[in-house]
């Protein structure tokens, strides 16, 4: 099986190259623990202070300053080859928006990729949904920490199951309640192949989900994803609101409480290092051997 390859690239001078290793160790971990046993794909995350020096074959992330200037320039795109890159929205929270658009690549690197199910509109019978793998639980609320960043939460494949079943988990967190629902902040989008128009259904405020219609997408450029991603500003959304999240606060704990036991490791493992420089330790010695001869 081929394993993706995903190279986590900034070009803003807010992000230092420590913290820029960090959030790729935490997005190695997300992948390798807990996406690739979930969905079967196999991905590794490498850290690179320039785009010069990311290899070829490597899809990046690309954090940067100031990418709101037109609408949908972040999220999801392809170089002139096809390839998949994303541009991300720096911001607090950027682990948690780097994270979503890691795993919304490893799930679809295309962005095209369609599943059938029953619409949860009424009215209407069997349609495509996109596959947004993190789109339906985006909100921060849900988010959870590895390494003690914030990272997102994402559907498993039984978001498509025809039905509910016990026992089930519908997005890694388990608070997804079942297949094609959602979770306040998200959204799930399709296409009703009757009319050809997209729908969306939508819980980005009040009480309940609500359902807008999009139209007919016509003079398309880009990918299904890219173009629906700028409809719906997913990226801007996560950068705005994540800072500001319960998540985020409970995460600044946890990373400073784990920032205080990284520290003492690191001054005993000094420690331990001057010592055996210093011939205070020895690893043990030995009676009645061989002299060594090479």
């Amino acid at each position: 099986m081929l394993v993706t390859q995903l190279a986590l690239v900034s070009e803003t001078e807010r992000i230092t190259p420590s913290q820029l290793n960090r959030v790729a160790a935490a997005l190695q971990k997300q992948a390798t623990r807990d996406f690739t046993p979930v969905w079967g794909i196999p991905a590794t995350v490498d850290a690179f202070d320039r785009l010069q020096d990311v290899p070829l074959g490597y899809w990046p992330l690309i954090v940067m300053d100031d990418i709101h200037q037109e609408p949908g320039v972040e999220g999801f795109h392809e170089d002139k080859n096809g390839q998949p890159f994303s541009l991300i929205q720096y911001s607090d929270a950027w682990s948690l928006t780097t994270s979503h658009e890691m795993l919304e690549m490893l799930g679809d690197p295309k962005g095209n990729r369609l599943v059938a199910g029953q619409s949860p509109k009424q009215g209407q019978g069997v349609v495509e949904f996109l596959v947004e793998v993190s789109d339906p639980p985006q909100d921060a609320r849900f988010a959870y920490t590895v390494n003690g960043l914030l990272v997102s939460d994402f559907i498993t494949p039984h978001f498509y199951d025809p039905v509910t079943a016990p026992g089930v988990r519908y997005s890694f967190s388990g608070k997804m309640p079942g297949p094609r629902q959602l979770l306040p902040g998200g959204y799930i989008s399709w296409r009703d192949p009757v009319t050809d128009h997209w729908w969306q259904q939508i819980w980005f405020e009040g009480d309940e989900p609500r359902f807008r219609h999009l139209g007919k997408l016509t003079a398309r450029a880009g990918s299904l994803r890219s173009a629906v991603d700028a409809r719906t500003k997913t990226a801007a959304r996560i950068a705005a609101r994540g800072p500001e999240s319960e998540g985020f606060a409970a995460a600044r704990s946890v990373n400073a409480l784990l920032k205080e036991s990284t520290g003492s490791r690191a001054t005993a493992l000094r420690e331990r290092i001057q010592a055996l420089r210093a011939g205070q330790i020895t690893e043990g010695t030995w009676e009645g051997g061989e002299e060594d001869t090479y």
